[in-house]
């Protein structure tokens, strides 16, 4: 079931972790009128709904340390990230704090950690240790406070800041500050890092210009006033004949529908939009990731960010800059970090119950072993650890920074880079289970082949041509076409235009027919002249509408040669047979070679052609399990009986007829097409290639396997460098900041790892 829209939707500044993440969501949720509440980490945004004020939530963000973004406007250019981390230090107060608390903690971490030998002691060095504690320390105390006096919950900010004030109770004052030091320049760091990922998203926009070049015609030309025209009257008023139009730069977010922009050769294309005059091959890859460019001729439609080729190229805008095809890839994009992983929403569940355990767990480390073993509670005279400082020290080993981070930020990055090679993955939920996908099945028309369906025969019971097949056509098949297609120009059916196209050919006696209906998986009725017509399938007419023996003998040859046919009855009375035939796709047969090879062993067809057809097209794809004839719920039983066989499996159609089947999959993906094929797509499916063909399919599936590959991993990582720091620990052998220390580098290198999928090609 599709969620309700927000009531708000809020960016947030000032959250650098997937903890601050929790932190806003249960304090927002807590408020009054909230029915639902989400945070999505990686597009830093707040989505509400509910009866509550923008005001009330806005009051509790920063009640809670963090403030309301800025809302970008649509073409304005994105503002990136520092180029290094110093910079980015220096962009807020707390960095800042963390960077100065940096300088005042070297003179006690050189003499009383590294250079105890010289035996140099000073209470000043004590004094600069609480200062950088101080520094460093109260943004993470004040945050921590505020999560514990609105949340009821101990965050990770509150760990730290209990272990710090520990260390200073026990006198090891420059661990303290070394401890507050390190994890506020670790949060740095790890909020650099997802920053750079964020702006991964949101550079998608700059595939497109900012600025476009409108054409305005000279209206009312006083200069031509009463210059004859062709057609032999004056002019006097309106669009001017002779002095064309003339160029304006102007931003793209001011483009109405209608607008007309030039597009020169080379140059991005910076609207959805028709093109209205010129010819051009335009470089789709930006938004379909198709390699070689598609021929764009008037009538064809165009995607703001593609690039023009050679031709200069007049484009009528059909939607505006915040609605086109690039702006709501990126919408989209960003929510789908709101559908959540599996793998993800067992992390984070298991996060909200790990750290309280953590404090429970260092508050038994640092009694028990007193109280019952004799242990020292208090740091020895000679060096040794007490239990005391055992207990705080795992409380900052178990700080779970490393284990939340590792997967979300890998998630939006595996999504990211698919969205720049045309592949929309609608949530981190779909991207795990594609990567565990056993069977996949294809929708035939428009999936494996083109889609483009041609007329191949015409054969009319009156026919007057001897040969078997079609004839010229004579005078009673072309009468026949005209029939059909009288019928058929009510249909949206690929196989209905190919009739009406060919139809065009001849002059046409009869008028659009009255009262269609389709008849589902069967064909189409309608009344042409007040009699009954029907174009329909042939095991439709078998059990409906007689026909002779040699016309079935004709039109099983045709189907085993490929072709679709379909019958023509008017009144009830059989009148003839069209076949017609879509080919293959060129990248069909290398895409299923291709997923065989990664693995993909179980292929299917799900089509309601008839089988002769299907079996026909399998054979030059190389599919071995084909099944033809089916309805479109009985496409979804084929997927049911899939799942139940193979495990998990993906359906590929177009989002619309295959509905059913898309739903009943356990990935629905469609395929993307011109002419607003994409848009439907994007809606429809839980995946959508932005391409008209299947060549994507493969990086796909590629992708999603080297993402939950790359999210094992990095659980592995947290948990294991985790396990060993907590044996060091334990056994008296790991200190504070070295703990710490482990837990920064864990932290970035996790989100590093991760980052590795935005440049992932295969």
């Amino acid at each position: 079931m599709a969620n309700s829209s927000p009531t708000l939707s809020l960016p947030i500044s000032g959250m650098d972790c997937a903890d601050c993440a929790r932190t806003i969501q249960t304090g927002v949720s807590r408020l009054d009128g909230v029915e639902s509440c989400a945070v999505n980490f990686a597009a830093a945004r707040l989505n509400v709904s509910g009866s509550v004020t923008a005001e009330a939530v806005t009051a509790r963000v920063r009640q809670l340390g963090y403030d309301i973004g800025q809302e970008a406007a649509p073409g304005a250019p994105v503002t990136p990230p520092p180029a290094n981390f110093f910079g980015f230090l220096l962009q807020s107060q707390e960095t800042r704090l963390a960077l100065l608390a940096a300088l005042f903690i070297l003179p006690g971490l050189l003499f009383n950690e590294f250079l105890p030998m010289l035996g140099v002691e000073h209470w000043l060095f004590d004094v600069t240790s609480l200062l950088a504690m101080l520094l460093a320390g109260y943004p993470i105390a004040r945050s921590g406070w505020r999560a514990l006096r609105i949340n009821r919950q101990i965050t990770i900010n509150g760990l730290m800041t209990i272990a710090a004030i520990g260390a200073v109770f026990i006198g090891a004052y420059s661990e303290a500050g070394l401890v507050m030091v390190l994890f506020a320049l670790g949060e740095a760091l790890e909020g650099y890092t997802v920053e750079r990922s964020r702006h991964s998203i949101r550079s998608l926009l700059e595939v497109a210009p900012a600025e476009a070049i409108v054409l305005h015609p000279c209206m009312d030309c006083q200069g031509h006033q009463g210059k004859q025209m062709d057609d032999g009257t004056p002019y006097t008023s309106g669009p001017c004949p002779w002095c064309g139009s003339h160029e304006e730069s102007v931003p793209v977010a001011s483009l109405a529908i209608g607008a007309t922009v030039l597009v020169k050769p080379g140059e991005r294309i910076p609207v959805d939009g028709r093109v209205l005059a010129g010819a051009s091959a335009v470089n789709q890859a930006p938004i379909t990731g198709e390699s070689v460019p598609v021929e764009k001729t008037p009538g064809d439609e165009l995607f703001a960010g593609s690039i023009n080729g050679q031709a200069a190229l007049e484009v009528e805008v059909t939607r505006l800059a915040a609605d086109n095809t690039l702006s709501r890839m990126i919408r989209m994009v960003e929510d789908a970090q709101e559908q959540r992983a599996p793998a993800q929403r067992f992390v984070d569940r298991f996060a909200e119950v790990y750290t309280p355990l953590v404090v429970v767990l260092a508050a038994l480390t640092a009694a028990l072993p007193p109280l019952f073993w004799d242990a020292p509670f208090w740091n020895t005279a000679d060096g040794g650890q007490g239990w005391l400082y055992r207990g705080l020290a795992l409380l900052v080993v178990a700080c779970p920074c490393a284990l939340v981070i590792s997967t979300p930020v890998t998630i939006i990055s595996a999504i990211s880079n698919a969205a720049r090679n045309g592949v929309l993955i609608k949530g981190g939920a779909f991207l795990e289970a594609m990567a565990g996908i056993r069977a996949i099945a294809f929708d035939k028309t428009g999936t494996l082949t083109a889609g483009r369906p041609a007329v191949v025969t015409v054969r009319s019971i009156n026919c007057t041509s001897p040969a078997q097949g079609s004839c010229a056509p004579c005078t009673p098949c072309a009468d026949l076409l005209a029939l059909a297609a009288a019928v058929e120009q009510r249909s949206e059916h690929p196989l209905a235009r190919a009739v009406v196209s060919a139809s065009q050919l001849f002059p046409n006696p009869y008028p659009v027919a009255e009262g269609v209906t389709a008849l589902v998986g069967a064909g189409v009725s309608g009344a042409v002249n007040g009699r009954p017509v029907l174009v329909g399938s042939h095991a439709y007419f078998e059990a409906n509408v007689p026909h002779g023996l040699e016309q079935c003998a004709q039109i099983d040859a045709a189907s085993g040669l490929g072709q679709t046919p379909l019958l023509v009855s008017a009144g009830a009375e059989y009148q003839g047979y069209i076949t017609v035939a879509d080919e293959v796709r060129e990248s069909s047969r290398r895409v299923l070679g291709e997923l065989r090879l990664a693995g993909m062993e179980h292929l299917v067809m799900l089509t309601g052609d008839n089988p002769a057809t299907a079996n026909h097209i399998a054979a030059q794809v190389g599919v071995t399990d084909v099944r033809a004839g089916l309805l479109p719920e009985q496409k979804a039983g084929a997927i049911q009986e899939l799942l139940s066989r193979f495990g998990p499996t993906a359906m590929v159609g177009d989002g619309i007829n295959d509905a059913p089947a898309l739903a009943t999959a356990t990935v629905g993906i469609a395929m993307g097409a011109a002419g607003g094929g994409t848009a439907q797509a994007m809606e429809t499916a839980d995946i959508a290639l932005m391409g008209n063909d299947l060549s994507r399919l493969p990086f796909l599936v590629g992708l999603s396997r080297a993402a939950m590959q790359t999210v094992r991993v990095n659980v592995a990582l947290s948990i294991g460098i985790k396990l060993v720091f907590l044996l060091l620990v334990l056994a008296g052998w790991g200190s504070m900041w070295l703990a710490v220390l482990a837990d920064v580098g864990t932290s970035v290198l996790v989100t590093l790892n991760g980052m590795r999928l935005l440049g992932w090609r295969g």
